[in-house]
């Protein structure tokens, strides 16, 4: 497990609260309890749901989306579609999770508890670009309201947020929705979207990023009526600190009166890590984030009772077959990928597929995110596959990946094998030289450096060794890099064999 982000034993913490993919972030209070989820994509099951006391402290509970719909669509690899910028909210006495789908529309699940039961999705509005909703339910009207932004690929237009009318219960909008603010008509701003939709102090507010997810700025828009017209204002940018961006998040008050604000942060392979801001209201009534507009690197923790160190699981031992919370399938999982037994270790079947020569289209692969900070990253395997060509392993996945595993031969031997793919390549070549592994075991490592530079090594009996060059890893489009575990086999007729796995560990280096 990688450490929490608390500072030393002085009342801080430090920046990124969550140092790993946990994109496009929304964060909710309910009682003494914050609740945050993410943008998953195309990986099942999706939606995460994050538990915090302390807004630093943060460990995953669970997902609130189990498949991703239409069933036949996600089948294969979606990587840069399914679950966009999701909202997460209270109403009525259950949790609400709103996002965009980029190619069908707005949808949204809720449940009685953050842990479920939740329910199937619920199409609210259907269009292609619709993206990053954001529902609200005004106490003081009654009124209920939506806004979302807008995907150029999709709908040919962005940098504008559209307003709505929505049903109370959230089953539908009523009516074609008004552009609120119009992205094109503010000097200097652009790609405007991520919005969040709130009440307070006799305004409406929306906070939502402009300036691209590596380059741009949070921005805070204010109106006495829903529809407008909004003034603006910047609230925080990168200024002369190293955080770059910084991108769209969410508001969150404590039960004290404390505001803070929960970011991104593009950090190329490793995804979009979580900044925790401070947050106050200013004497011209608008929000100050971070230190007076700038990204705190530490700060004083939120004033809350302490928290003992958390942070959302990594290791695993697969107990009767099981995988943990972390895990994440690359698309719809069917029954049979990995078997259930009585003792430690996952066992995945070598699924034959003739994509098996690229692991990018494979949707049996089984992922989690590869953490922010140097890290080495270690699993045993052992083949027990009989058929020619089928494989397993560790591997690091992105644009371009790399993995280290066991590979049974043509000479019906298994073999250490070390293979990647370049982004344009359509299949692997070997990275490293084949040798044998006489028990058809390795304890397989990926030494994750600074930069997400990775060292594959293997044991196989006669300890660690490196094998081939370092490995710049890379993100996917809106995904950072995962690390995966895979077992599969060339196409054909018959059971391929399959593969167990033990003892996942992660460590700091």
């Amino acid at each position: 497990m990688s450490p929490p982000a608390v500072g030393p034993d002085d009342g801080t913490y430090r920046n990124p609260v969550l140092d790993a993919d946990w994109s496009d972030p929304d964060v909710v209070r309910v009682g003494d309890d914050f609740y945050l989820t993410a943008s998953s994509f195309g990986r099942v099951p999706g939606l995460p749901l994050l538990h915090s006391c302390d807004l630093v402290n943060w460990t995953l509970v669970g997902h609130a989306l189990e498949r991703l719909e239409p069933a036949e669509e996600f089948a294969v690899p979606r990587h840069d579609r399914g679950v966009w910028a999701p909202s997460l909210r209270h109403h009525d006495d259950r949790f609400w999770i709103f996002w965009g789908d980029p190619d069908q529309g707005v949808f949204q699940v809720n449940a009685p508890e953050i842990r479920g039961p939740w329910t199937r999705p619920h199409l609210v509005e259907e269009g292609k670009g619709l993206i990053d909703p954001c529902p609200l339910w005004d106490e003081e009207t009654g009124e209920a309201y939506l806004v979302h932004a807008w995907a150029r690929s999709r709908a040919g237009v962005n940098n504008r947020l559209t307003g709505h009318r929505m049903r109370p219960d959230g089953t539908g909008l009523l009516d074609e929705g008004e552009v609120i603010v119009d992205g094109d008509r503010i000097p200097g701003w652009f790609t405007l979207e991520g919005p969040k939709l709130y009440r307070h102090d006799g305004w409406f507010w929306i906070l939502a990023p402009a300036g691209g997810v590596e380059t741009g700025w949070q921005g805070a828009f204010r109106a006495r009526e829903f529809f407008g017209p909004y003034e603006e204002k910047v609230v925080l940018e990168q200024k002369d600190t190293g955080v770059n961006g910084p991108h769209q998040g969410g508001w969150v008050r404590t039960p004290s009166g404390e505001d803070w604000f929960l970011h991104f942060q593009q950090r190329g392979a490793y995804g979009r890590v979580v900044h925790l801001q401070p947050m106050r209201w200013g004497a011209d009534r608008w929000p100050v984030l971070g230190d007076e507009g700038a990204p705190v690197a530490v700060h004083r923790r939120p004033a809350l009772p302490p928290q003992p160190p958390a942070a959302p699981a990594t290791d695993d031992d697969f107990p009767g077959g099981r995988f943990g919370r972390q895990w994440q399938w690359t698309a719809n999982p069917q029954e049979g990928w990995a078997a259930r037994h009585s003792g430690d270790g996952l066992r995945p079947v070598c699924v034959r597929s003739a994509d098996a020569h690229d692991l990018r289209k494979l949707p049996n692969v089984l992922t989690q995110r590869l953490p922010g900070r140097p890290v080495a990253v270690e699993v045993d395997l052992a083949l027990h596959a009989g058929a020619p060509g089928a494989r397993a392993g560790l591997a690091v996945l992105g644009d371009a990946y790399g993995w280290i595993g066991l590979q049974r031969g043509t000479d019906g031997q298994v073999h250490l094998v070390h293979r990647f793919a370049e982004a344009a390549a359509a299949s692997e070549r070997d990275a490293g030289h084949p040798r044998l592994a006489p028990d058809g075991r390795a304890r397989l490592r990926v030494e994750a450096g600074a930069g997400a530079r990775c060292r594959f090594l293997a044991d196989v009996g006669d300890g660690f060794r490196p094998s081939g060059q370092v490995f710049a890893a890379t993100p996917w489009r809106w995904v950072g890099a995962l690390l995966g575990l895979f077992a599969v086999a060339p196409a054909g007729r018959g059971d391929a064999g399959a593969a167990d796995f033990t003892r996942f560990r992660i460590t700091v280096l």
